[in-house]
C-alpha cells in the first residue's frame, strides 16, 4: 500500500468537485489535506490514480499525483487530525 497525495485545480467556470471528490473518498481510506489537496492509501501507482481522477475532471483541469509513502512528508498549520493521519499514512 502506498500513500499518493492528489492535487488539482479545476479551471472551468461552474465547475462541480463532488464527482471527483467522490471517486477520491472511494479509495476508502483519505484524507482532505487541504483545499484542493487529498491524500489516498491504495494499492495503485501514482499513474493509475492520475489516470482514474482523469475521468472525473475536463481537460482544461490540472492534476497532480504523487507517492508521498516514506518521503519524509512536512506541513505546517495543519489540525491535529490531519497531522496524525499523515503521520500514521506516510
Amino acid at each position: 500500500m502506498s500513500t499518493m497525495l492528489i492535487s488539482y485545480d479545476l479551471n472551468s467556470p461552474g465547475q462541480k468537485y463532488d464527482e471527483l471528490i467522490k471517486h477520491i473518498k472511494s479509495y476508502g481510506t483519505w484524507c482532505h489535506v487541504l483545499d484542493s489537496t487529498w491524500a489516498v492509501v491504495t494499492t495503485r501507482t501514482a499513474s493509475g490514480v492520475r489516470d482514474e481522477c482523469l475521468k472525473h475532471i475536463d481537460t482544461s483541469d490540472d492534476l497532480h499525483v504523487v507517492n508521498i509513502t516514506g518521503q519524509g512528508s512536512a506541513w505546517y498549520g495543519l489540525s491535529p487530525q490531519i497531522s496524525a493521519w499523515l503521520k500514521k499514512h506516510t
